[in-house]
């Protein structure tokens, strides 16, 4: 449910690692959340007509609503990078966006008709043509209380879903335009205090959540509004991941999480949409329904998946700049082929040099 709208990284703005961090953090969660729904026929919610067991419980109150919020908001935040850095290498950059969102489109439909219906990409692709791409012609205020406004909506109305996500679209491309991604890494104050005050609501809105559910089962709210329960814990539970995740980074784990995560969030789109191949190439190894499977049985093949795309990610960004999904859309987005391939450093192109020796071409 995912992909990587943000720039490559350009002289005038370096990439932020830990968007990339916080993108294959999010990804992980995508991908168990997706695990039975795309095994399950393609069906976009898990089956219903038995009781649900300890993994849905555990789904329900930890992720399921909650790592989409991450990815819309990274969207947003990454169409605004895009926006910025188009803006000084093209006299149209909206025009760039505009295909890029087609391209996009293009990819979501093929992924949905030809692997999954449950696709993600073309929900985004149709959002940001209608929302994120008119929105960059109004000032920065009108965006945030836009987004203020769409995302109360969306809970109040309809009880979260995908209708969050132009809302949490906007509030990306708020946070890119008042600054606030530039200053993410710089201190350590605005997660902790945020993250306190998305844990003091996620409590409350947990409790709430199972509370006014059916007996035992997290998908069936008694409430007049079915969904608002999980929606709200679900934002709340995310604005605590990524808080505590931008903390971690502030520590000695930041080198591992880096190396884990970052490349996973670099080749987002190519991992999203390899993770469903992947599953439903496993699934009919395994017994009974996708619905009836343990959530032991959902965390290995979610752990499978992502001990093969990781290193594979890692490896294939030491060679190259992006993913093959990231290159084939940044070549339809811009019409010209870009570079695939690193440049090689200095003293590389003549030959591997022995110790004490001086590369060819230069002096000695």
């Amino acid at each position: 449910m995912t992909h990587d709208c943000s720039p490559s990284p350009s002289p005038g703005r370096p990439r932020v690692a830990a968007l990339d961090v916080v993108r294959g953090f999010a990804l992980c969660g995508i991908l168990l959340a997706n695990i039975q729904p795309i095994a399950d026929a393609g069906s976009l919610v898990i089956a219903s007509g038995s009781p649900a067991g300890p993994a849905e419980t555990w789904l329900g109150l930890l992720v399921e609503q909650r790592f989409f919020p991450i990815f819309s908001l990274l969207f947003g935040i990454g169409f605004s990078l895009l926006l910025e850095s188009a803006a000084g290498r093209t006299a149209r950059p909206r025009l760039l966006l505009l295909r890029r969102l087609l391209v996009l489109l293009a990819i979501g439909l093929a992924h949905m008709f030809l692997l999954w219906r449950g696709d993600i990409l073309t929900v985004y692709a149709v959002v940001g043509l209608a929302v994120l791409l008119p929105s960059t012609w109004l000032p920065r205020w009108a965006v945030a209380g836009l987004a203020a406004v769409l995302v109360t909506a969306a809970l109040i109305v309809y009880g979260g879903g995908t209708m969050l996500v132009p809302g949490l679209f906007l509030l990306g491309s708020a946070l890119v335009r008042y600054g606030v991604i530039d200053r993410m890494e710089r201190s350590a104050r605005g997660p902790a205090v945020l993250g306190l005050v998305f844990a003091a609501g996620a409590a409350p809105a947990l409790w709430w959540q199972q509370g006014g559910m059916g007996p035992g089962d997290p998908h069936t709210a008694t409430s007049a509004n079915p969904g608002l329960p999980m929606a709200a814990a679900g934002l709340l539970l995310a604005g605590v991941y990524v808080c505590a995740l931008l903390l971690l980074l502030r520590t000695p784990l930041r080198p591992a999480l880096r190396a884990v995560f970052a490349p996973l969030g670099r080749m987002a789109l190519t991992n999203y949409l390899t993770a469903t191949v992947l599953v439903l190439a496993v699934s009919p190894l395994i017994g009974g329904p996708p619905h009836t499977w343990s959530l032991t049985t959902l965390l290995l093949i979610a752990g499978a998946v992502l001990t093969a795309q990781s290193p594979l990610s890692a490896l294939w960004l030491r060679r190259y700049r992006q993913g093959p999904v990231e290159w084939l859309w940044r070549w339809a987005t811009w019409g010209h082929r870009p570079p695939l391939r690193h440049e090689p450093r200095t003293g590389e192109t003549g030959g591997k040099t022995r110790k004490g020796q001086a590369p060819e071409g230069r002096a000695r």
